[in-house]
């Protein structure tokens, strides 16, 4: 077993990165999925899996239509959801988009392999051509690890290793490795590099858990408040202990702290009538059956049922709650909406909210206020003005059994290990 001392060493060793300090600029606003499959209570229908997949790929090409800045997806690998493969989705949303950034809520830190993560998402990063984040989180349904081979009371030792293992992979060409969790590493290079030698801007979700809230804030990357269950005072609670320890970690002040906040949303023109329409599917929903009630869940949680100014103020008021933050993503489709409804639904936010919040927003945030960083800022922060170093994958010292390689053995001379940067 790797000790703790250890393994605090490698998490050590591993952050000795150059800083992306985020930049000023505006908030980002765009749409998620959880992927599932609902039956319709109103007109007593389910789709198939393959049309409410479909019909996701269509929502995600209506919200750049629609002028939002990106879409996100789930990862969930159990009834009633789709969405097993969420980098496969996405890149299919990256090729029939042009500026839309792609997203995840959440990707599994946890029943993933970190190498897995680190060569599907370079995939992905090079295919949309830096139009992609992610979002890591735990996942919070037992059955799914042991189907990969975990045990979910292991659930956050796994988290914090495995995170560990995929920001070496991505920022060292070479990695040997030990841990609790998986078989060693020796001499491993991750194929593809990340795109500019320039890993995807990683969010860390979380629902209830601290410890999620102080490794975003160690890494200095992004903390994102999911706003579903819980009282907004909870996720405040969250976002305060992440900025102070971003700040305490020395990758910025508290204000240059990168959050996310999420909600769900159903917007009608005239309140009562957005409250009657909703309360089907809210009665329905995987999610929020059995617990409280519609107005009981719209009073304490970010849920945002309403007119869209009521949308406009209770967006808003999440600023009141948190601060200057960077990305607001609003949940759209869960539930059994049809797909109709919920294209009707992202073209009213598109159309009657999102102007409005940019507009509110850009009158209301100190001109520090970060935005979410982009490809091209994490490329600037690394390089400056220079050309982005562009990786040889011969660099594998150990583990490469085939032996071959298209560069010669002087090429291996450009490995780069984070002691060097």
């Amino acid at each position: 077993m790797v000790t703790e001392s250890q393994q605090i060493a490698d998490i050590i060793a591993a952050n000795k990165r150059q800083r992306v300090v985020p930049q000023p600029g505006a908030m980002e606003f765009g749409v998620g999925s959880v992927s599932d499959v609902t039956r319709d209570p109103v007109h007593d229908s389910v789709p198939s899996e393959g049309e409410r997949l479909t019909a996701t790929l269509d929502q995600a090409v209506r919200t750049e239509r629609d002028g939002f800045d990106f879409f996100a997806v789930g990862e969930h690998h159990n009834p009633p959801f789709w969405s097993s493969s969420p980098t496969t989705f996405l890149a299919a949303v990256a090729a029939k988009t042009t500026t839309l950034k792609v997203s995840t809520c959440t990707t599994l830190i946890t029943t993933n392999d970190p190498v897995h993560l680190a060569e599907e998402y370079s995939v992905l990063q090079h295919i949309a051509q830096g139009r992609v984040d992610l979002m890591l989180g735990r996942g919070n349904t037992a059955p799914v690890y042991p189907w990969f081979g975990k045990d979910i009371r292991q659930g956050l030792p796994l988290a914090l290793e495995n995170y560990n293992l995929l920001h070496r992979l991505w920022h060292e060409d070479v990695v040997d490795w030990k841990g609790n969790f998986r078989t060693p590493l020796q001499g491993f290079t991750s194929i593809p590099r990340p795109l500019d030698d320039v890993p995807p801007f990683v969010w860390h979700g979380s629902i209830r858990t601290p410890e999620i809230a102080e490794q975003a804030a160690f890494y200095g990357n992004g903390f994102f408040a999911n706003g579903i269950f819980w009282p907004e005072d909870h996720f405040r609670r969250l976002v305060e202990l992440y900025r102070s320890r971003f700040e305490h970690w020395g990758h910025g002040t508290r204000q240059q702290a990168v959050v996310g906040v999420g909600a769900q949303t159903f917007i009608r023109s005239r309140s009562q009538d957005a409250v009657n329409e909703f309360r089907p599917y809210f009665d329905e929903s995987p999610v929020y059956k059995g617990g409280p009630d519609l107005e009981t869940m719209m009073a304490e949680t970010p849920l945002l049922v309403g007119s869209p100014q009521q949308i406009i103020d209770r967006v808003m008021h999440q600023h009141e709650i948190y601060g200057d933050y960077a990305r607001q993503m609003f949940l759209i489709d869960h539930g059994g909406i049809p797909k109709d409804v919920v294209l009707e639904q992202i073209d009213i936010l598109g159309s009657q909210v999102l102007p409005v919040l940019r507009k509110e927003f850009a009158a209301i945030r100190d001109p520090q206020a970060v935005r979410t960083p982009t490809h091209a800022d994490m490329v600037k922060a690394r390089y400056g003005d220079a050309e982005p170093r562009q990786p040889r994958p011969n660099a594998n010292r150990g583990d490469n059994v085939t032996g071959t390689s298209p560069y010669t053995d002087s090429d291996a001379s450009i490995t780069v290990s984070l002691s060097d940067l």
